[in-house]
């Protein structure tokens, strides 16, 4: 007969269970959930229990790299890395992990599915121009897409980051340029167009204030001229009553006035010679002519009065 000792110390060995620091031992008693075990060493009841899963509480990752279309039928490269982890060591998520799939492989398997057709949901009503910029956006989209899923399963997940291969890079790189020579190219244009309607404006302003200027400065030299020319009357009129008291003929001041015109014609005027006919038949056809027309503004001057 096996020895009582030997028998004892068999099912001490059976009974002894390690738990690995970082994991949570999940024990069943006949394929039922029994309780759990926490990390070091622990006992079960030999033969009626057993340890079914030690599950980690650690983080773990796993990179993924996959392709999607985006809106504009453009295919892009996208590389991630995935961090997932227990949401806690309580029982209730414990028992989540432990039993919501057959095996740690067929958890990777839909997680990855899972991840790759969010983003790739994501992807598709986005033009493969934005995609560049919108890694912050697609990782929260996918965090929003599967926060049920993952409550249900027990765990929490991280996207550190998303990173496109680099075809996809310098493609955008070069519509981003394109781009920014095409807003460059549009505001010179604005810039140009804005120059020239100053320029015109300032020119139109300028022309108005000279057209403006020419104006007044007419008017005040007509007003000059009318004035100058009731002057010169005036002055006449009394040069008249004068040598009319002095018994001075008329002719003698149209003589005068001729001759105050043929020196300043000769002061004043451009040409270097002054032909004109100084002979007495010729002073007497002038005399004459000047007094035709004082007797013309002496009647033009009457009928004014009428």
């Amino acid at each position: 007969m096996i020895p009582a000792a030997v028998i004892l110390i068999v099912l001490i060995i059976l009974s002894a269970s390690i738990i690995k620091q970082g994991h949570v031992g999940v024990v069943t008693r006949f394929g039922k959930y029994q309780r759990l075990m926490l990390p070091g060493l622990n006992f079960k009841l030999p033969l009626l229990e057993g340890v079914f899963k030690s599950i980690s509480t650690q983080n773990q990752s796993i990179e993924l790299e996959f392709e999607a279309i985006s809106l504009d039928q453009a295919y892009v490269n996208f590389k991630s890395l995935i961090v997932y982890s227990a949401q806690d060591a309580g029982e209730e998520t414990i028992k989540k992990i432990a039993f919501r799939f057959i095996d740690e492989k067929s958890f990777m398997q839909t997680l990855v599915r899972s991840v790759e057709g969010s983003i790739r949901s994501y992807v598709a009503n986005k033009k493969q121009a934005e995609i560049l910029v919108l890694r912050s956006e697609i990782i929260g989209a996918v965090k929003d897409h599967l926060e049920e899923a993952l409550n249900s399963w027990g765990f929490d997940l991280q996207i550190n980051d998303i990173s496109f291969d680099e075809a996809i890079m310098r493609s955008m790189s070069q519509v981003v340029s394109s781009n920014n020579m095409k807003m460059a190219a549009e505001n010179e244009a604005q810039a140009q167009y804005l120059i020239k309607t100053r320029a015109a404006e300032a020119e139109a302003r300028a022309i108005r204030v000279k057209a403006e200027a020419e104006k007044e400065a007419s008017e005040l030299k007509g007003a000059g001229n009318a004035r100058f020319r009731e002057q010169v009357a005036e002055g006449l009129a009394n040069a008249g009553k004068t040598m009319q008291a002095g018994d001075v003929p008329p002719g003698f001041m149209l003589f005068t006035m001729w001759l105050d015109g043929m020196k300043y014609i000769s002061e004043h005027g451009k040409g270097n010679v002054m032909f004109f006919d100084g002979s007495n038949e010729g002073m007497e056809r002038t005399i004459k002519q000047m007094q035709a027309l004082k007797t013309l503004d002496k009647r033009s001057l009457e009928g004014a009065g009428h």
